[in-house]
């Protein structure tokens, strides 16, 4: 039967996915605390794939939430150009997000996400648009100390390049961090039987479990990110940023960045099978190095590159799987000057195994 047949016969029929997921919500998120808050949310659709979404729930649980940029606009004139001058619908970038941006201070929580909505940004009045590393970082510390029918011994997933500042919050909850290569996939089993309370990558992407410990979602959903960052709002009377801005009180404010250079096929498969002894310093940055790993501790799994980790900074190197170059992500939790001293190091370090 071809697909005409199957319509003339009304064996395809038209479902409902939105209703199901807006009843749904309000055992993943305490709704109820952000509609009696009262707080003003702004919901950016971004003219995405889950646009319709955003006004369902308006309207089941009496949000006092504005949506826009919620039509079909094939040519998205309504997004600030990125970086590059390109449209581009990332919403972790402060230049595609801009227009948002400039105006956090008419709502007291705004949020946008992707076209295919499974990544978030979190715009607050406090800070503006908060890095996906910070908000992860508040997300988790949230949701550890909120969700009173969790199991206490549930563990922490986040991928190696993810910040630092997710393992010291981690710590000071007594929590496992369960680190994992680059790749949602790597969240899937322990989102599935329940025994990581929350997966995420640095790419703002996340999920996390249902209020009584059950799975919600084996694959990133920003929705549900996004609405977080109310709820944190509405129970704590805090925005995610300011939280955050706490937590650099008492851990310290790492500075993260991510560089990008060419390469070739050859070498790209090189800086795929590196081995712990082919780096052979000993120091980073000043700081004894303390672990050279080539496979996830989380999961043993091959990270597909190298990671160099000392007290106060790391670097880890990924060849692209989509793109001719190399990736050096890098993190300081001492200051600019560091954090470019590890970039450095890490670059020197390449050419030698290159």
């Amino acid at each position: 039967m071809n697909l005409e047949e199957a319509l003339q016969s009304k064996k395809i029929v038209e479902y409902d996915y939105i209703t199901p997921y807006v009843n749904d919500l309000e055992n993943v998120i305490d709704i109820e605390a952000i509609a009696k808050s009262g707080i003003l949310i702004g919901a950016d659709a971004m003219g995405g794939a889950g646009m319709a979404y955003y006004t369902a729930i308006k309207e089941h649980y009496g949000l006092n939430m504005e949506v826009f940029n919620d039509t079909l606009d094939s040519t998205f004139s309504f997004m600030h150009c990125d970086k590059d001058g390109k449209i581009r619908m990332d919403c972790s970038s402060p230049y595609a997000m801009a227009g948002l941006v400039e105006m956090k201070e008419k709502y007291d929580i705004a949020f946008g996400n992707d076209t295919d909505f499974d990544r978030h940004g979190i715009v607050t009045k406090s800070v503006g648009l908060m890095n996906p590393n910070h908000y992860l970082s508040v997300a988790i510390n949230y949701l550890a100390q909120n969700r009173p029918l969790w199991r206490s011994d549930l563990g922490i997933g986040k991928t190696l390049v993810s910040s630092s500042m997710i393992d010291r919050v981690a710590s000071a909850l007594t929590k496992k961090i369960i680190e994992v290569p680059v790749g949602f996939k790597w969240f899937v089993d322990g989102l599935l039987d329940g025994s990581i309370l929350f997966g995420g990558e640095e790419s703002a992407g996340a999920s996390f479990l249902r209020k009584d410990g059950t799975v919600w979602s084996t694959d990133k959903d920003g929705i549900i990110l996004t609405l977080l960052s109310a709820e944190i709002l509405a129970v704590t009377g805090k925005d995610p940023g300011v939280h955050y801005q706490e937590f650099t009180g008492k851990f310290g404010a790492p500075i993260y960045a991510r560089i990008d250079a060419p390469a070739s096929a050859e070498q790209q498969s090189l800086l795929k099978k590196l081995y712990p002894d082919d780096v052979k310093e000993s120091v980073l940055a000043g700081e004894p190095i303390e672990a050279i790993l080539i496979n996830a501790p989380g999961n043993g799994a091959a990270i597909g590159g190298l990671k160099v980790v000392a007290k106060n900074g790391w670097f880890a190197l990924r060849p692209s799987g989509t793109e001719r170059i190399y990736k050096i992500y890098a993190e300081s939790f001492i200051d600019e000057a560091h954090l470019k001293q590890i970039q450095e190091e890490a670059q020197a370090m390449v050419e030698k195994l290159l």
